[in-house]
């Protein structure tokens, strides 16, 4: 059988996808701010319930300039459970990594963890929605009021959440989110920066174009900006947005359904409506986990360690957060995709629960 993999980039149509194409060949503009970007964005304002949006290259340099812009310095308390790009964006920015445990319920960032490590040095919050699960946003705002904190939301996970009522990229002073190919909205490689501070905006604004204006250099910036054609791909995915969660849905119940029962493992508590852009279960031990991932690999299925390791072990050795620590050896990340059959569904639930006695 063809390989299944933990998910299947979204693709609109060709020909939806030529709509927008030849738009660019039309105007000849590939890139430096061009029409379709504008669009894109303008677009991504209407559901993220924030007044600024600013699309980039990818969410990585998203996280990246969020700190810049914020002028953020020293240490920054964040999550060790997450991809690797929470991390490596706080040390390319030169400021220090602090790790607050994760409650072990919601896998989120746990407030009074990060109460626990604020010093005269911190500087910021960096929190991460995990799987597009809300943090206790409310308590990390009465903690950033508190100490005058900046917060900055990796809500890479997070479209179409809300959360109070209130889109999930609108918290903080800043969300950023990625649009790269894993994505339930891609744009083969991107990211944005969502706020409600126009001053912050401009200041992105300027950051993502070589810190360039008007054919003055005003400042150390980087050429972050993303490009027509990807603006092309994230439009026509956009268009299908409720389609693809309704699709991702059905395949989420079907495992919810066939893995009922299955008193070796469970789930992530969720705190809002889910977007449902990943399947994690969480397994009794971490032996069990990887004979269901030799299992599934022995049939060319290709879950992933979502999130291993936990990232305090990444650049160092040292373990301050046992939640983070033991979550990680055992939660995986089933396929899941708009694309994903019934049958294949049954069959890796199947795997699953045969591998787990059941």
């Amino acid at each position: 059988m063809k390989p299944i993999y933990v998910t299947k980039s979204v693709l609109p149509s060709l020909k939806h996808y030529n709509k927008y194409l030849k738009k660019i060949w039309g105007n000849g503009i590939l890139t430096n701010d061009g029409p379709l970007l504008s669009e894109l964005e303008r677009r991504l304002r209407k559901i993220s319930g924030s007044e600024y949006v600013m699309c980039l290259a990818n969410g990585t340099l998203a996280l990246q300039l969020a700190l810049r812009a914020l002028e953020i310095r020293g240490e920054v308390i964040t999550t060790p459970f997450s991809f690797i790009a929470t991390l490596s964006s706080v040390l390319w920015e030169n400021c220090k990594p602090v790790y607050a445990d994760i409650d072990s319920q919601t896998l989120n960032i746990d407030p009074a963890e990060i109460e626990k490590k604020i010093t005269r040095n911190t500087s910021a919050i960096l929190a991460v929605h995990v799987y597009g699960n809300p943090c206790d946003v409310d308590e990390i705002e009465r903690i950033s009021s508190r100490y005058n904190l900046k917060v900055i939301y990796d809500a890479s996970h997070s479209i179409n959440i809300k959360y109070k009522g209130k889109p999930l990229f609108s918290y903080g002073d800043i969300s950023t989110t990625s649009l790269h190919a894993t994505k339930i909205i891609n744009t083969a490689e991107g990211g944005a920066i969502f706020t409600n501070n126009k001053e912050v905006a401009q200041k992105v604004k300027l950051l993502r174009n070589f810190g360039y204006r008007n054919y003055k250099i005003l400042e150390l910036g980087i050429n972050a900006k993303m490009n027509e054609f990807s603006a092309a791909l994230g439009l026509a995915n956009l268009e299908n947005l409720g389609k693809i969660i309704k699709r991702r849905k059905r395949v989420f119940d079907s495992y919810r359904r066939y893995l009922k029962g299955n008193g070796k493992i469970t789930y992530q508590k969720f705190l809002s409506e889910q977007n449902y852009a990943y399947y994690p279960v969480i397994f009794l031990t971490e032996k069990l986990k990887k004979k269901v991932i030799r299992e599934l690999n022995s049939r060319n299925i290709y879950p992933r360690e979502y999130f291993y390791p936990s990232l305090e072990l990444v650049f160092g050795s040292k373990i301050t957060c046992p939640v983070a620590y033991d979550i990680s050896r055992r939660i995986l990340c089933l396929p899941i995709s708009p694309y994903l059959k019934e049958t294949d569904v049954r069959l890796i639930a199947g795997i699953v629960n045969k591998v787990c006695g059941n």
